[in-house]
């Protein structure tokens, strides 16, 4: 798919939208007309705090249950005359336990998401009395806005950005069988009660949360919306953080009260990140923010990343100085995270990936092959162990782009400001072994740079790939021994000797009635292929010229085939796209280089093709005899491969042998190929 995968994937230019929660930047917004507003500015001067004792913290030590946590007793109520906490008493608490938790991190592999979240759960999250109260944040704000599916070739702009609901649903039951009673998820979000309510809804939290007897919250209040019970959204004032890097945070009352009595769980989506390199933990504290600067404050969420649109601009123009104040700005809301986390810092981190996702986080979505899940007592530990897993962990390839930075300016921040060391960590579980081999990266940055890695580990197939009996990661091309094929679009007794390979998926793995049948053959000259397809609407322009290359031809039905030609290097491939009337369009597909996609080159192809628009099939037959891809050639050589086919329009179909399993349709997902096997 040309354009809506090389082109779009291929050109990417400067994404000019928020990184954070998905939301744009917006001008400070005035109170809401109905009711009070929600933060009184200044607030009434508290009393003074009372003396903390820290709870003591034993570093060898570990919570006899889990093995995962420092021993832990309650601590001294943190509000203060219900109106405002203390802030120096949360930040000598929280530094002190996370400078010293040095803790396994727990990594699984592996099963459900549900199965995950209660795997992970019952790994690392600390015990406590059943009566605790228990507050869960997933990530489920982080995403640009809904989709309409039909429009969006089965996107709703939400799925693959936020923390799945079943693996809070696993975590859930966990708690549950605990003996915890009060359990309540919430998030941050930006929107007008009616788009949180349709959230809720479309990510499938409502039904969940109502399935497992669970509260559901948003972190917001503006006087009028999420008041209900106890207003968990209140903005409460923190006192002693005038010298931070954010002397204007606010904190939702419910979190207070967390903080204060109860557990607290942060439960990221495991993903890259187009402004903060990826989004876990650390970053996920963003959701809770809520600042006094203009009301409501919960609206306010921009203010943590407020000097992003004049860098952008600057990107936008140029600038010779705008990638250094790109990088400043990173570290900006580095810092700014990281006092965050200092003052509310979780208990627990569980991050989902089922799958984690590469990408920019929002608009490039590519899933990776395993589901995992991450977790632990300390997140500074957890970010860091998922960072190596999203292979941005000591990358050289984002120092290149990032000032310097070999991961990301967040988790470095964090680990500076807790003095810890971030080399080694102790990983445990059975996801650990997925550590042993370098795991690729992929990162779209919001700078216009791209970090486009493949590995060993990348090429195994994903265990939830959705396939035809009989369908395999291969196809297979026999030895031509006798005459090549005629090339007429008629199937010949050459054809005989290869074996076919079916498939009736579409690109997220979905079945389809739609049958594709494939077959191979290769000589030390050429390699043919033979594609039949049932179900053809024959949707082509057929007038259109047959001798000259067919730009876009995407756009219509055609078949697509991506070929590498050295496995060691998955970031270079050739396209080519055949019509059912023998119209064609060839590509050298370079994502090391830019432009990425080169139109000069040529695959040397000879057509055959039939058409039966009564039985509504066709079949197209072709030798690619490109020297690059000659020189390829020899036995038991494995050649990665994409094998793609675009059907119809009302629904307009995507189909893949090998689905890449993107949110929307994207084929230039080399790590989803399957390969071609030349038999001797």
């Amino acid at each position: 798919m040309k354009r809506a995968g090389a082109a779009a994937a291929i050109a990417l230019g400067v994404v000019a939208a928020a990184c954070s929660k998905g939301e744009p930047p917006v001008a400070p917004v005035a109170a809401s007309p109905v009711g009070p507003p929600a933060v009184v500015s200044p607030p009434p001067p508290p009393p003074p705090p009372p003396v903390i004792e820290k709870a003591p913290v034993v570093p060898a030590g570990a919570d006899a249950v889990t093995t995962a946590s420092p021993t832990w007793k309650p601590g001294p109520p943190l509000i203060v005359a219900g109106a405002s906490i203390d802030g120096a008493a949360l930040r000598e608490r929280h530094h002190a336990r996370l400078a010293a938790d040095t803790s396994p991190v727990t990594m699984l592999a592996g099963g459900t998401p549900t199965e995950l979240g209660a795997r992970l759960c019952e790994a690392v999250v600390p015990k406590r009395p059943a009566a605790t109260p228990v507050l869960l944040k997933p990530n489920m704000g982080g995403f640009n806005w809904f989709h309409d599916p039909k429009t969006h070739h089965g996107d709703d702009g939400v799925k693959g950005r936020i923390t799945d609901p079943e693996f809070v649903r696993g975590v859930v039951r966990c708690l549950k069988a605990r003996g915890h009673t009060q359990i309540t998820i919430a998030d941050g979000f930006t929107g007008v009660s009616a788009d949180w309510n349709r959230l809720v809804k479309l990510s499938g939290y409502g039904a969940m949360a109502r399935e497992e007897g669970v509260t559901l919250v948003a972190l917001d209040d503006d006087g009028v919306f999420d008041t209900q019970g106890e207003q968990p959204g209140k903005p409460l004032a923190i006192t002693g953080i005038a010298k931070s890097h954010v002397p204007t945070l606010l904190v939702a009352k419910i979190l207070a009260e967390h903080l204060d009595h109860g557990l607290f769980i942060t439960i990221p989506k495991i993903k890259t990140h187009r402004f903060s390199v990826f989004s876990l933990g650390i970053k996920g504290m963003q959701g809770t923010v809520m600042y006094s600067d203009a009301s409501p404050a919960f609206r306010q969420k921009w203010r943590s990343h407020r000097e992003l649109d004049s860098v952008l601009a600057g990107i936008k123009r140029h600038d010779a100085d705008a990638r250094a104040k790109y990088v400043a700005a990173v570290e900006t809301f580095g810092e700014r995270m990281v006092d965050v986390l200092e003052l509310e810092a979780p208990d627990a981190e569980l991050a989902e990936g089922a799958p984690a996702m590469d990408g920019d986080g929002f608009d490039e979505l590519f899933p990776r092959p395993e589901n995992v899940a991450i977790g632990g007592t300390n997140v500074v530990l957890v970010d860091r162990v998922a960072a190596q897993y999203l292979g941005l962990w000591d990358s050289a390839a984002l120092a290149a782009e990032l000032g310097g930075h070999r991961s990301s300016p967040l988790l470095e921040a964090a680990a500076t400001r807790f003095g810890l060391d971030l080399s080694a960590p102790k990983v445990v579980g059975d996801g650990a072994a997925l550590l042993a081999t370098k795991q690729p990266a992929h990162l779209h940055g919001m700078a216009g740079f791209e970090i486009v890695e493949h590995g060993a580990a990348a090429t195994a197939p994903a265990a939830t790939d959705v396939v035809p009996d009989g369908a395999t990661k291969d196809l297979h091309a026999a030895k031509l021994v006798g005459p090549a094929p005629v090339l007429d679009g008629a199937i010949d007794a050459a054809w005989d000797a290869a074996t076919p390979l079916e498939f009736a998926t579409d690109w997220s793995g979905r079945a389809t009635p739609t049958v594709t049948r494939v077959r191979a053959l290769w000589s030390p000259t050429a390699v043919y292929l033979l594609w039949e397809l049932a179900g053809a609407g024959l949707d082509t322009d057929h007038a259109r010229p047959t001798n000259t290359e067919r730009v876009d031809l995407y756009e219509e039905d055609a078949v697509e085939l991506f070929l590498v030609p050295d496995p060691a290097n998955r970031k270079r491939y050739f396209e080519i796209e055949l019509g059912p009337f023998g119209h064609w369009f060839d590509l050298l597909v370079d994502w090391t280089k830019k432009p990425r996609g080169d139109n000069t080159w040529s695959a040397s192809l000879t057509i055959g093709t039939t058409q039966d628009a009564a039985a509504h099939r066709a079949v197209i037959e072709v030798a690619i005899t490109a020297p690059e891809v000659v020189a390829a050639l020899a036995p038991d050589k494995r050649l990665p491969l994409g094998l793609f086919r675009m059907e119809g329009t009302k629904p307009r179909q995507y189909l893949a042998a090998f689905p890449t399993r993107t949110p929307k349709p994207n084929f230039h997902v080399p790590d989803a190929f399957g390969a071609l096997v030349l038999d001797p």
